[in-house]
Protein backbone atom coordinates (compact mmCIF):
# COMPACT_ATOMS: atom_id res chain seq x y z
CA UNK A 1 0.00 0.00 0.00
CA UNK A 2 1.48 3.78 -0.70
CA UNK A 3 1.38 6.01 2.11
CA UNK A 4 -1.38 8.85 1.66
CA UNK A 5 1.50 11.57 1.57
CA UNK A 6 2.50 10.07 -1.75
CA UNK A 7 1.36 12.75 -4.00
CA UNK A 8 3.58 13.04 -6.73
CA UNK A 9 0.88 16.00 -8.62
CA UNK A 10 1.17 17.70 -5.34
CA UNK A 11 5.12 17.33 -4.96
CA UNK A 12 5.95 19.00 -8.43
CA UNK A 13 4.46 22.42 -6.64
CA UNK A 14 6.93 22.75 -3.66
CA UNK A 15 10.17 24.64 -4.08
CA UNK A 16 13.01 22.22 -5.61
CA UNK A 17 14.51 22.09 -2.11
CA UNK A 18 12.02 20.56 -0.87
CA UNK A 19 11.61 17.51 -3.27
CA UNK A 20 13.17 14.10 -3.90
CA UNK A 21 13.19 12.94 -7.22
CA UNK A 22 14.44 9.10 -7.11
CA UNK A 23 15.61 8.46 -10.83
CA UNK A 24 16.01 4.83 -12.28
CA UNK A 25 17.31 3.69 -15.56
CA UNK A 26 14.50 0.66 -16.51
CA UNK A 27 14.64 -2.30 -18.77
CA UNK A 28 12.70 -4.80 -16.69
CA UNK A 29 9.34 -3.50 -15.67
CA UNK A 30 8.59 -6.03 -13.24
CA UNK A 31 11.76 -5.79 -11.14
CA UNK A 32 10.98 -1.54 -10.98
CA UNK A 33 7.53 -2.54 -10.21
CA UNK A 34 9.07 -4.18 -7.04
CA UNK A 35 11.77 -1.37 -6.52
CA UNK A 36 9.00 1.69 -7.24
CA UNK A 37 6.56 -0.19 -4.18
CA UNK A 38 9.19 0.59 -1.41
CA UNK A 39 10.14 3.80 -2.80
CA UNK A 40 6.13 4.36 -2.75
CA UNK A 41 6.64 3.39 1.01
CA UNK A 42 9.23 5.29 2.15
CA UNK A 43 8.40 7.80 4.89
CA UNK A 44 8.24 11.56 3.52
CA UNK A 45 9.15 13.98 6.01
CA UNK A 46 6.68 16.88 6.77
CA UNK A 47 7.38 19.65 3.63
CA UNK A 48 8.73 17.23 1.43
CA UNK A 49 7.55 15.72 -2.05
CA UNK A 50 8.86 13.33 -3.84
CA UNK A 51 9.03 12.35 -7.62
CA UNK A 52 9.57 9.27 -9.39
CA UNK A 53 11.32 9.50 -12.75
CA UNK A 54 11.69 6.05 -14.35
CA UNK A 55 14.11 6.48 -17.90
CA UNK A 56 13.63 3.52 -20.57
CA UNK A 57 15.40 3.15 -23.45
CA UNK A 58 18.85 4.63 -22.07
CA UNK A 59 22.29 4.17 -24.17
CA UNK A 60 24.27 4.14 -20.89
CA UNK A 61 23.71 4.87 -17.43
CA UNK A 62 25.15 8.47 -18.06
CA UNK A 63 22.79 9.11 -21.05
CA UNK A 64 19.98 8.00 -19.11
CA UNK A 65 21.05 9.83 -15.67
CA UNK A 66 21.09 13.05 -17.62
CA UNK A 67 18.02 12.53 -19.46
CA UNK A 68 16.40 12.01 -15.61
CA UNK A 69 18.03 15.15 -14.50
CA UNK A 70 16.77 17.43 -17.20
CA UNK A 71 13.42 15.91 -15.86
CA UNK A 72 13.20 17.51 -12.46
CA UNK A 73 14.91 20.76 -10.72
CA UNK A 74 14.65 18.79 -7.80
CA UNK A 75 17.56 19.69 -5.24
CA UNK A 76 17.71 15.92 -4.41
CA UNK A 77 18.08 13.11 -6.41
CA UNK A 78 18.08 9.62 -5.76
CA UNK A 79 20.25 7.56 -8.39
CA UNK A 80 19.12 4.15 -7.98
CA UNK A 81 19.21 0.99 -9.76
CA UNK A 82 15.55 -1.19 -10.71
CA UNK A 83 16.98 -3.79 -8.71
CA UNK A 84 18.06 -1.94 -5.52
CA UNK A 85 14.79 -1.76 -2.85
CA UNK A 86 15.26 0.83 -0.28
CA UNK A 87 14.41 -1.09 2.81
CA UNK A 88 15.12 1.72 5.64
CA UNK A 89 11.71 3.44 5.81
CA UNK A 90 13.42 6.52 7.11
CA UNK A 91 16.00 6.79 4.07
CA UNK A 92 14.50 10.69 2.93
CA UNK A 93 15.36 12.26 6.66
CA UNK A 94 18.32 10.29 7.58
CA UNK A 95 19.74 11.61 3.80
CA UNK A 96 18.60 14.72 4.93
CA UNK A 97 20.28 14.87 7.56
CA UNK A 98 23.87 13.93 6.06
CA UNK A 99 23.29 16.60 3.36
CA UNK A 100 22.90 19.13 5.79
CA UNK A 101 26.85 19.54 5.39
CA UNK A 102 26.38 21.32 1.94
CA UNK A 103 30.43 20.03 1.86
CA UNK A 104 28.71 16.58 0.58
CA UNK A 105 28.10 16.38 -2.66
CA UNK A 106 26.86 12.59 -3.02
CA UNK A 107 26.03 9.87 -0.81
CA UNK A 108 26.00 6.15 -1.18
CA UNK A 109 25.53 2.93 1.06
CA UNK A 110 28.76 0.90 0.38
CA UNK A 111 32.03 2.45 -0.77
CA UNK A 112 35.85 2.82 -0.07
CA UNK A 113 37.91 4.91 1.43
CA UNK A 114 40.82 5.34 -1.20
CA UNK A 115 40.57 4.05 -4.84
CA UNK A 116 43.72 1.05 -5.52
CA UNK A 117 45.52 1.96 -9.00
CA UNK A 118 42.82 -0.38 -10.84
CA UNK A 119 39.87 2.33 -10.33
CA UNK A 120 38.03 -1.05 -9.06
CA UNK A 121 36.31 -0.04 -6.25
CA UNK A 122 36.06 -3.52 -4.30
CA UNK A 123 39.49 -3.94 -4.55
CA UNK A 124 40.14 -0.78 -2.83
CA UNK A 125 41.75 -1.45 0.86
CA UNK A 126 39.16 0.03 3.02
CA UNK A 127 35.72 -0.55 2.11
CA UNK A 128 33.38 1.29 4.34
CA UNK A 129 29.26 0.71 4.51
CA UNK A 130 27.07 -2.50 4.13
CA UNK A 131 24.17 -3.57 1.75
CA UNK A 132 22.48 -6.98 1.72
CA UNK A 133 23.00 -8.85 -1.38
CA UNK A 134 20.39 -11.29 -2.61
CA UNK A 135 21.96 -12.53 -6.32
CA UNK A 136 19.95 -16.10 -5.59
CA UNK A 137 16.69 -16.63 -3.82
CA UNK A 138 18.65 -19.30 -1.88
CA UNK A 139 21.56 -17.07 -1.72
CA UNK A 140 21.55 -13.88 1.11
CA UNK A 141 24.50 -12.05 1.60
CA UNK A 142 25.11 -9.11 4.15
CA UNK A 143 27.86 -7.08 3.01
CA UNK A 144 29.22 -5.33 6.15
CA UNK A 145 32.56 -3.50 5.57
CA UNK A 146 34.35 -1.76 8.50
CA UNK A 147 32.00 0.19 10.47
CA UNK A 148 31.51 4.07 10.21
CA UNK A 149 32.47 6.26 12.92
CA UNK A 150 29.97 9.22 13.27
CA UNK A 151 27.32 9.92 10.92
CA UNK A 152 29.09 9.38 8.15
CA UNK A 153 32.78 8.79 6.39
CA UNK A 154 34.63 10.56 3.54
CA UNK A 155 35.29 8.01 0.56
CA UNK A 156 36.51 8.14 -2.80
CA UNK A 157 33.90 6.31 -4.62
CA UNK A 158 30.89 4.42 -3.82
CA UNK A 159 28.91 1.91 -5.97
CA UNK A 160 26.21 2.96 -8.27
CA UNK A 161 23.33 0.48 -6.87
CA UNK A 162 22.65 3.84 -4.96
CA UNK A 163 23.84 7.50 -5.80
CA UNK A 164 22.09 10.10 -3.57
CA UNK A 165 23.24 14.03 -4.21
CA UNK A 166 22.43 17.42 -3.58
CA UNK A 167 24.52 18.78 -6.54
CA UNK A 168 23.50 18.31 -10.24
CA UNK A 169 26.91 17.42 -12.14
CA UNK A 170 26.15 16.22 -15.74
CA UNK A 171 27.29 12.42 -15.91
CA UNK A 172 29.91 11.86 -18.29
CA UNK A 173 28.05 10.05 -20.98
CA UNK A 174 30.91 11.61 -23.70
CA UNK A 175 33.33 9.05 -21.88
CA UNK A 176 31.49 6.45 -20.43
CA UNK A 177 29.01 5.09 -23.23
CA UNK A 178 27.96 1.66 -21.61
CA UNK A 179 26.75 0.48 -17.93
CA UNK A 180 30.61 0.35 -15.75
CA UNK A 181 32.61 3.59 -14.07
CA UNK A 182 29.79 6.02 -14.56
CA UNK A 183 29.29 6.51 -10.57
CA UNK A 184 33.52 6.26 -9.64
CA UNK A 185 33.55 8.63 -12.44
CA UNK A 186 30.75 10.81 -10.80
CA UNK A 187 32.42 10.59 -7.71
CA UNK A 188 35.92 11.59 -9.23
CA UNK A 189 33.89 14.52 -10.79
CA UNK A 190 32.52 16.17 -7.89
CA UNK A 191 35.60 15.88 -5.83
CA UNK A 192 37.20 17.83 -8.80
CA UNK A 193 34.48 20.89 -7.79
CA UNK A 194 36.10 19.87 -4.00
CA UNK A 195 32.62 18.13 -2.99
CA UNK A 196 32.90 15.03 -0.15
CA UNK A 197 31.21 12.08 -1.34
CA UNK A 198 30.16 9.90 1.59
CA UNK A 199 29.00 6.70 2.96
CA UNK A 200 26.44 6.86 6.08
CA UNK A 201 26.22 4.73 9.31
CA UNK A 202 23.70 2.04 8.53
CA UNK A 203 22.21 0.33 12.32
CA UNK A 204 20.82 -2.23 9.78
CA UNK A 205 21.02 -1.91 5.79
CA UNK A 206 19.31 0.13 3.82
CA UNK A 207 19.26 -1.78 0.84
CA UNK A 208 18.66 -4.78 -0.60
CA UNK A 209 20.76 -4.97 -3.68
CA UNK A 210 19.25 -8.33 -5.97
CA UNK A 211 21.32 -8.60 -8.77
CA UNK A 212 21.74 -11.36 -11.49
CA UNK A 213 24.67 -13.16 -11.44
CA UNK A 214 26.55 -12.83 -14.43
CA UNK A 215 30.32 -12.64 -15.73
CA UNK A 216 31.69 -9.53 -16.11
CA UNK A 217 31.36 -7.83 -19.13
CA UNK A 218 33.96 -7.78 -21.61
CA UNK A 219 33.17 -3.94 -21.77
CA UNK A 220 34.48 -3.27 -18.58
CA UNK A 221 38.09 -3.41 -18.98
CA UNK A 222 37.15 -0.77 -22.16
CA UNK A 223 35.70 1.53 -19.41
CA UNK A 224 38.25 1.11 -16.82
CA UNK A 225 40.97 2.07 -19.23
CA UNK A 226 39.20 5.01 -20.19
CA UNK A 227 38.31 6.16 -16.54
CA UNK A 228 42.15 5.30 -15.76
CA UNK A 229 43.34 7.46 -18.29
CA UNK A 230 40.58 10.46 -17.11
CA UNK A 231 41.06 10.16 -13.87
CA UNK A 232 44.62 8.03 -12.89
CA UNK A 233 46.50 11.07 -11.72
CA UNK A 234 44.23 12.07 -9.66
CA UNK A 235 44.24 9.03 -7.51
CA UNK A 236 46.47 8.51 -4.75
CA UNK A 237 46.11 4.66 -3.65
CA UNK A 238 47.49 3.44 -0.51
CA UNK A 239 49.80 0.86 -0.77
Amino acid sequence: MAHDNYDEKAAKSLPADQRVAFITCVNNEDWYRECELYLRNLTIPAGMGIELIPVRNASSMCQGYNQGMRQTDAKYKVYIHQDTLIVNPDFISDMLRIFADKAVGAMGVIGCRSLPSSGIWWDGMRMVGRVLHACESESVVDSICNEVDGTCVEVEAIDGLLVATQVDLPWREDLFTGWHFYEISQCKELQRRGYKVVVPKQESYWCIHSPKEKPLDPSYKKYQKIFLKEYGNELDPEI
